[in-house]
């Protein structure tokens, strides 16, 4: 596969057999090792590559000589991040950019103008909503948000200006499933693209591409990286969209992926498949416990059969549902954040933080943190309650996750 971006095809890639395991592309996929032989990929922390003359830099700042030239849009670590995930995901090219929001960012300069429209679900995570709801607005560009799981609710909002769909799946937190067939049929009946975010499955459980998607979003901070260790983000795709439409804009914007960023997040891939499955299978064990307390009213994890989508998600998803759960605690209306704070505030293994995709188990309020900035109005919408909270189950021994969540429930009385 060639990427477009910052790995020139001019410049060799690692010579690897046609036909090998994505496990096998996550752990060797990138560039050749350079004069020295180096076993694991090189980090270049270099702002900028030297020319041997003028003539040789005119035409390589021309891209009539393929070569790396500046780091904001070219460096070899950035690119074999780059060239590895595009192959895990099965697209043709990839584009680094330094965060996930930077790569929804990337992709709606990239694709959309004045007057265009977009459809988006309204489950997606909080600051996508302000993105297309608030940013994009300020520049012309309309966006309708439609139920997750509803194709008839995209089609419905498909205007003559329709340029992109945009979904999650599964959403954060509510782990809503959108079929990705329909809506790629519909966006393609429609003349448009559909651009979905793969956070939560990454291409170890779930390779949007290959049901009928444009554009795959990543937040590398999450699974990819698998560690908390740092920001980062790509867009995968074609490399006709890629090359047209996609480094122009980064090469002018600068939204890029740091080369120690990029290093990080490559090492994280090479162990990803054994990451998600592992984390999977805890979080389902975890969610089949928490549906058996009298304290929880409702469990949210696609791996549930109780899950509305579930026989989809296990269809999409490689017969895994993820390690994010969220569950709703009993309790009346006015009580419901109090007593959500109490379950997370007596934790004493789970981290407190929105972050997620760490190897380290993580609990959140979302209400009140990543969909802190929506109104009332835009919570109810997406289904967000305040008696909701989500946990990413990371690879600590089950039982200890369910005793540190136990501290908190056995707190409340049982509804």
């Amino acid at each position: 596969m060639s990427n477009a971006h910052s790995k020139p095809q001019g410049i060799a890639r690692v010579a690897l057999p046609e036909g090998v395991h994505p496990d096998t592309l996550a752990v060797r996929e990138g560039l050749p090792p350079s004069q020295w032989g180096e076993n694991s990929e090189a980090l270049y922390l270099t702002s900028s590559f030297v020319h041997p003359n003028a003539a040789t830099a005119a035409a390589r700042f021309a891209n009539e000589e393929e070569a790396f030239v500046y780091s904001r849009f070219s460096n070899p670590t950035v690119a074999m991040f780059e060239r590895r995930l595009a192959a895990m995901e099965g697209t043709e090219a990839c584009i680094g950019t330094s965060s996930g929001m930077a790569a929804i960012l990337l992709t709606g300069m990239a694709l959309l103008k004045a007057g265009d429209h977009v459809v988006c679900s309204q489950s997606v995570f909080g600051s996508t909503i302000g993105l297309f709801g608030r940013e994009f607005a300020k520049f012309g560009v309309q966006t309708s948000f439609v139920s997750q799981t509803d194709p008839n609710a995209w089609r419905a909002a498909i205007t003559p200006n329709t340029r992109l769909l945009f979904a999650e799946s599964p959403t954060n937190p509510l782990t809503e499933i959108c079929d990705i067939r329909a809506l790629a049929a519909i966006a393609h009946e429609a003349g448009a693209l559909l651009a979905v975010d793969n956070c939560f499955c990454s291409p170890a459980l779930q390779r949007p591409i290959e049901m009928g998607a444009d554009i795959i979003i990543h937040s590398g901070t999450k699974y990819l990286d698998g560690q908390g260790r740092v920001v980062a983000g790509a867009v995968c795709s074609s490399e006709a969209l890629i090359r047209d439409k996609f480094v122009p804009v980064l090469r002018t914007a600068g939204m890029s992926l740091s080369p120690f960023n990029a290093w990080v997040v490559l090492k994280g891939l090479e162990t990803l498949s054994l990451r998600m499955v592992a984390q999977s299978q805890k979080a389902q064990q975890l969610a089949e416990w928490l549906q058996q307390q009298p304290q929880v009213s409702h469990v949210h994890y696609p791996g549930l059969k109780d899950h509305p989508q579930h026989e989809l998600a296990m269809a999409q998803q490689s017969g895994h549902g993820g390690a994010v759960i969220s569950f709703e605690v009993k309790a009346e209306p006015h009580e419901l954040r109090e007593r959500a704070f109490l379950v997370i505030d007596h934790t004493q293994i789970c981290s407190i933080t929105a972050n997620l995709g760490d190897t380290k188990t993580t609990i959140t309020h979302p209400a009140s943190t990543s969909h802190g900035r929506l109104t009332e109005a835009q919570r109810q919408a997406a289904g967000i309650s305040q008696g909701l909270i989500r946990v990413a189950m990371g690879l600590e021994h089950v039982p200890d996750i369910q005793a540190d969540l136990l501290r908190g429930l056995s707190s409340l009385k049982a509804g």
